[in-house]
């Protein structure tokens, strides 16, 4: 099946190779790809996504088993193939089931902030599940936008790669923002709070705007909370206290995609 394939393919059998150190980095260290410029995709999902909005990976990763069954999709999707000893899957894998594919991409440009669309601010989101979930929300509800503040998990990281879906590819993404850099928004900003603000529901929404979703524990820092127009929070009659910060940004990002429709 292979043999019709005009991508070059290299084979490599030794955990010393280059590329095999490079990937291990890229799986088991979050920040590595700042410093490497590349981001690691691994399995099929996440290579298809990638795939739909147009990217193009600069290498292909199979396994050596896997190797004979690709699709021809896979096969020239890449500039380069690299077909891999199975042995070395867990080496360069985060999962606990190593997928048998993957693709090395290159990271994104850094690109200002864009001042008018619609946005989401992660002020120091800890979690990488949380930061991919609100990534994959703000993608479906129409959000163009993710500006993550100092202290959030990075974007490019394996776990908020997995937890996005996808939802990357669809969004510019910036990181190691300063408060400061916010105040040149032409959007206004919308904070969440447990306690202040007028419900959601009773409120109305400006669209575009950005969202701000703040720490886990903390919540939007006072300094956000200041340069916001609103502050709104979430009617919970069962009684509690609050909700999983991923699970309020879907809320929000919902209704203002139902203000959205309405205009």
């Amino acid at each position: 099946m292979t043999a019709g394939f005009s991508v070059p393919v290299t084979h490599v059998a030794s955990r010393d190779n280059p590329l095999i150190k490079e990937l291990r980095k890229s799986s088991k260290d979050s920040t590595a790809y700042r410093k490497q410029g590349r981001v690691w995709l691994e399995g099929d999902h996440l290579c298809r996504a990638a795939l739909a909005r147009g990217c193009k990976p600069v290498l292909a990763v199979f396994s050596e088993s896997f190797w004979p069954l690709a699709h021809t999709q896979w096969a020239q999707a890449a500039i380069k193939n690299i077909v891999i000893a199975d042995a070395l899957l867990p080496e360069i894998s985060s999962l606990e089931s190593p997928a048998h594919m993957g693709f090395v991409m290159e990271l994104p440009s850094v690109r200002p902030l864009q001042l008018g669309v619609a946005s989401v601010i992660l002020d120091r989101v800890q979690d990488a599940g949380n930061v991919g979930s609100i990534l994959r929300s703000a993608s479906a509800f129409g959000f163009s936008q993710i500006i993550a503040l100092k202290g959030t998990a990075a974007l490019w990281s394996p776990k908020v790669l997995r937890a996005g879906m996808g939802a990357h590819f669809a969004l510019q993404l910036v990181e190691g923002v300063e408060p400061e850099a916010l105040a040149a928004l032409t959007v206004p900003i919308v904070v969440t709070s447990s306690h202040h603000g007028s419900f959601l529901h009773q409120q109305p929404i400006p669209m575009p705007c950005a969202w701000a979703m703040g720490h886990e524990g903390q919540g939007v820092s006072d300094e956000l909370i200041a340069r916001a127009r609103l502050k709104v929070r979430i009617d919970q009659p069962g009684g509690e206290e609050s909700l999983n910060v991923a699970a309020a940004a879907a809320i929000c990002l919902y209704a203002s995609a139902l203000v959205r429709q309405r205009i």
